[in-house]
């Protein structure tokens, strides 16, 4: 086997989570921008038709107030897209992957990621867009997938190297201590 393999003390967590956010940081990225520079026009593309149709149809909203919906759909895309970014980044910095220090990062982005996935699934299914309905469907058992991983997954082992020195410290301790 390789002994200095970078992916030695990667967890199925991790993997699945890289994997998951090379998917969702460049393709909400994209739709986020798109919506962005025209509102109107990105609301009314296929990612988007099932929370358009339900704003247009069901809230009878204004022309301005669709657009602040359409930059509201933007900001969040943004911030789950950033919050996988922000996973990315932790996990390539070997102190941090060793401690879990990522699990913040992915689990807020799993939260926000599988919510918005989930009312655009409900959205999708009340206006009658079966497309939709199965792109935010696959989205959200995407995320849903990874947010059991983590939860199924034992937590990291402590650092065996300095634990294996303390303890026989403190056995050597309690044999000296005489017994009262």
């Amino acid at each position: 086997m390789i002994k200095n393999c970078v992916i030695r003390n990667w967890r199925l967590s991790c993997l699945n989570g890289v994997l998951l956010a090379l998917y969702f940081v460049p393709a909400w990225t994209v739709i986020a921008f798109q919506i962005m520079v025209s509102p109107i026009q990105a609301l009314f593309a296929r990612p988007n038709i099932a929370v358009a149709l339900f704003i247009s149809d069901h809230l009878h909203l204004s022309g301005i107030e669709t657009v602040r919906a359409a930059w509201l759909l933007a900001l969040a895309r943004l911030t789950v897209a950033g919050f996988f970014a922000m996973f990315l980044v932790l996990i390539l910095v070997p102190r941090v992957r060793k401690v879990a220090g990522y699990v913040e990062a992915l689990s807020i982005g799993l939260g926000l990621g599988s919510m918005l996935a989930f009312f655009s699934m409900i959205m999708a299914a009340k206006v009658g867009e079966p497309q939709a309905l199965r792109l935010h469907a696959t989205e959200l058992l995407m995320l849903l997938g990874t947010a059991i991983v983590m939860l199924v997954e034992k937590p990291a082992a402590p650092a065996s190297s300095s634990s294996q020195t303390a303890a026989p410290a403190m056995t050597a301790e309690h044999s000296a201590q005489p017994s009262t």
